[in-house]
């Protein structure tokens, strides 16, 4: 009786693993290519980019790729022609949370999961946003989550709790970020806001042109936002903020996320993931074109973490079998690839920390002098 029990376990796991694996299509769209110039080696940036692609390991990129031409396809982020790869531990954990991954590139310290630029000890570390801000930066954040979620959160709130949203919106409110541009108007007192910031919460504002006499904040969504031909994808509000900034500051600071590729992940959801991914393709697209046209400019695409442990496993007939290990981070290493004026400083292995210092390194920040940005508020 006992080996016969330990025979129905093991043909029970066997089934449930089976159960986990399904089928992706192979498409057939020809890639697009697309400019890619060369910059000078003594050239520093002068604005950056920072474009996360939450949850992001190597296989989401591959079945994305797959997904829209195929096993020769190559999406415009592959286009990009620097590329590293970053280990993402946070101070205390092989595994990390979006918390802990973006307080190391915002402010180039570990620090422990939940915690929103703190150090271990909850001493209040200096993000990129505000070290800009003394030299004249301006800055943004687009997010397909809340504003308040923790990615975006990292650059401009201190706290111990990523989940304290109602004390994160009103640091956000009180920060220096110029432009917020997301979901998230249940944490917030939409009629306050209207006092200190231009508000949008359509996607046909994204239309208007805005002055610079308040900072603006988009909220689009009630939380995250959900995907529909009424509300903005990341790529629009992007594009928008691009514009919003591209003034006459020193230089700028935008970091733009497509936050729910990682959801997906966490749901084990390869369709949606895939559909996420395509809006963070077309936005990484637009911003090489960006850097194109702005010789100043140095663009990084990069990823907190992985999420749901993909694995492509083989090929049957026009689909890729694909499975997922689990519905939570993991320490997989994440890409990172980076295109503009200083893009050979990310190559090869680093710690995420190390991100934090190559962006100071390529605007040669040790150099910039303190002063204020002064825009025209007409």
């Amino acid at each position: 009786m006992k080996y016969t029990f330990v025979f129905a376990i093991l043909l029970i796991t066997s089934c449930n693993f089976s159960e986990q694996t399904e089928s992706v299509k192979i498409g057939s769209k020809k890639t697009e290519l697309i400019e890619i110039k060369d910059f000078p080696d003594n050239l520093k940036a002068k604005n950056i980019i920072l474009a996360i692609g939450d949850g992001v390991g190597p296989n989401q990129i591959t079945l994305t790729r797959i997904a829209i031409g195929g096993l020769d396809h190559r999406l415009f982020i592959d286009q990009i022609p620097y590329h590293g790869t970053s280990l993402t531990h946070s101070f205390n954990n092989v595994y990390t949370d979006s918390a802990a991954a973006s307080t190391a590139l915002s402010t180039g310290y570990k620090t422990k999961n939940r915690y929103l630029a703190l150090d271990p000890n909850k001493a209040k570390l200096e993000t990129i946003v505000e070290m800009l801000n003394k030299k004249g930066y301006a800055s943004g954040i687009v997010a397909t989550s809340s504003v308040v979620h923790a990615t975006p959160a990292a650059l401009y709130a201190h706290t111990d709790d990523r989940y304290k949203y109602k004390d994160i919106s009103n640091q956000l409110i009180n920060s220096s970020i110029d432009i917020a541009l997301g979901g998230g108007q249940k944490f917030f007192d939409l009629n306050e806001i209207n006092d200190t910031h231009h508000l949008l919460t359509t996607k046909d504002s994204l239309e208007q042109n805005f002055d610079h006499s308040k900072k603006l904040i988009g909220l689009f969504d009630d939380d995250g936002i959900v995907r529909s031909d009424e509300n903005p994808t990341q790529r629009q509000m992007t594009n928008f903020a691009l514009n919003h900034l591209n003034e006459q500051c020193n230089g700028f600071f935008l970091m733009t996320e497509g936050s729910q590729i990682d959801w997906a992940g966490h749901d084990n959801d390869a369709n949606k993931m895939i559909e996420e991914f395509k809006d963070f393709d077309l936005t990484i697209k637009d911003l090489i074109n960006f850097v194109n046209e702005n010789n100043e400019t140095l663009l990084i695409a990069a990823s907190d973490h992985e999420t749901g442990g993909l694995q492509i496993l083989k090929q049957d007939t026009d689909k890729v079998i694909i499975q997922w290990g689990t519905g939570s981070h993991t320490s997989i290493p994440v890409g990172l690839q980076s295109y503009g004026p200083g893009a050979e400083l990310f190559q090869g292995l680093m710690d995420n920390t190390d991100i934090h210092y190559k962006i100071l390194e390529a605007i040669d920040y040790k150099n910039l002098e303190n002063t204020t940005c002064n825009i025209p508020t007409k």
